[in-house]
């Protein structure tokens, strides 16, 4: 990799380390730490890696922001290194794995995601280590590492469950490639394919203790199909991509997957590797889009084979790879400083953060400050994490909802029975706190968390007693920052 690049590199993570420190956390960064803070081998929605990086993170810098965040700055720099080596590889001398770190570094999904810890984080790291991997394979024909991809398989599946569509591609890759094929009677891959199997194994325990809950959730997802909405659905996966994406960055990834197929018509293992890594998952994600709504993020594994792939187009395309990345860096940017200082006050249809991020401490503040306040309750997970984080330690903050039952965190039943506190639940649901939860239940108004004068939610608050008899529901003692 040239010196520059280095450089471009070392100074972009610098600036993603410094807006991970500053940049408020968001509901679901709040509940994945509280996951890091009841470490267990798999969780309701995803698999535990995520809780892991927070647990390392936080170790390392403490329970802020930053803690939280480390290791997303951190993987994409190491990720964007691995992509070079890959699409050196896989297309050699022509400086594609340069264009290739650099396109995917300009988007807006990358951009966000190194400087936020989801489960995304993770497995897009490791979705671009296999890819690394087996394109070191491609280029040297050392089966050793079929090892090393089997490990970041396995890792990409402990990350999040769309690791399914890695390990499907790879093996669709090598049974439809001839030059692939005379692996499958040698064992290096079949090695591979059980340390995969080792590594996720304890996300399988963990299911099989709890009825199946993660898989239950997150297969139900597949298999629905609602033909009217369809056009609806698919409008918003194509718009969402090229909004994330960054348009200049999205055309050239999409022109790249469709030379890819082309180049792959007569199935060289290079081309044939990026379709199956990118073209694949993405069809995947239209037929979901057949029957329900594919969130925004849910496509970011396909770019770092996607951005490879572009790398391989004409000159004529490639004339577009330097606008592409600073209309990219410039709108990362934009986001950023939006997100960590809002120095614009935007109604919501114009500033996605407003809704994620604004007016957290002002709300915590307000709820503070109230003379009712003998605990803080919320039957919403993120909102409930989050002001865990955000309250005074001396306001007990308690999560009342059915998903807790699967966490290791005190049962907060016998702390409350027949004290009264404040639950918190947003206006946009239309039903009403649950009446066996609660002795009593007395409605007291509403509270607006705005930033910059713009509301972002707008919260009904309850004053509620606990029940000497406890509920259906969990209610759980939420853990605070140290």
């Amino acid at each position: 990799m040239p010196r520059w690049a280095w450089a471009a590199l070392a100074t972009l993570t610098a600036a993603r380390l410094a807006i991970a420190a500053v940049m408020p956390l968001a509901p679901d960064e709040a509940y994945y730490w509280v996951w890091s803070r009841a470490l267990a081998p798999g969780y309701l929605d995803h698999p535990p890696m995520v809780a892991l990086w927070i647990w390392l993170g936080t170790a390392v810098a403490g329970d802020g922001a930053l803690g939280v965040r480390l290791l997303a700055p951190l993987s994409a720099a190491l990720g964007s290194v691995l992509l070079v080596r890959a699409g050196e590889d896989l297309l050699p001398g022509r400086g594609a794995g340069v264009i290739a770190a650099a396109l995917l570094n300009a988007t807006l999904l990358f951009g966000v995601g190194a400087v936020t810890m989801t489960p995304d984080t993770p497995v897009l790291f490791f979705w671009t280590a296999a890819l690394f991997a087996l394109a070191r394979l491609v280029a040297t024909g050392d089966g050793r590492w079929w090892l090393a991809a089997g490990l970041a398989i396995g890792l990409s599946l402990a990350s999040k469950y769309t690791g399914f569509l890695l390990a499907g591609g790879v093996g669709l890759w090598v049974i439809a490639v001839p030059a692939m094929r005379p692996w499958l009677r040698r064992p290096a891959p079949w090695l591979g394919g059980l340390i995969a199997l080792g590594v996720f194994a304890p996300v399988l325990w963990w299911n099989a203790c709890h009825g199946w809950a993660s898989f239950a959730k997150q297969g139900g997802r597949a298999g629905v199909f609602d033909f009217a909405r369809a056009p609806q659905y698919l409008g918003e996966l194509l718009g969402g991509q090229a909004g994330l994406a960054t348009p200049l960055v999205f055309v050239l990834c999409v022109a790249g997957c469709v030379h890819a197929v082309r180049r792959a018509a007569s199935r060289p293992a290079g081309w044939s590797l990026l379709v199956a890594l990118s073209v694949l998952p993405m069809l995947v994600f239209i037929e979901h889009a057949f029957g329900d709504r594919v969130q925004a993020n849910w496509p970011a594994i396909v770019y770092p084979a996607a951005s490879i792939a572009a790398a391989g187009l004409s000159a004529g395309w490639l004339r577009w790879v330097k606008p592409a990345v600073g209309l990219g860096l410039v709108l990362t940017a934009i986001a950023w400083t939006q997100a960590a200082f809002a120095p614009l006050a935007l109604p919501m249809r114009l500033d996605p953060t407003l809704l994620r991020l604004g007016g957290w401490e002002a709300l915590a503040a307000e709820i503070a400050a109230r003379p009712d306040v003998g605990f803080v309750a919320s039957d919403n997970y993120g909102h409930a994490a989050l002001l865990a984080r955000l309250l005074p330690p001396g306001v007990p903050v308690y999560g009342i909802e059915e998903r807790w039952r699967l966490f290791g965190l005190p049962d907060a039943a016998p702390a409350i029975a027949g004290r009264s506190g404040l639950l918190i639940r947003s206006a946009r649901r239309d039903d009403a706190p649950d009446p066996a939860d609660w002795s009593e239940i007395v409605r007291l108004g509403t509270l607006d968390r705005t930033r910059n004068g713009m509301t972002a939610e707008t919260f009904r608050l309850y004053r509620v007693t606990g029940q000497t008899h406890p509920g259906a529901t969990p209610i759980v003692v939420l853990p605070r920052p140290r």
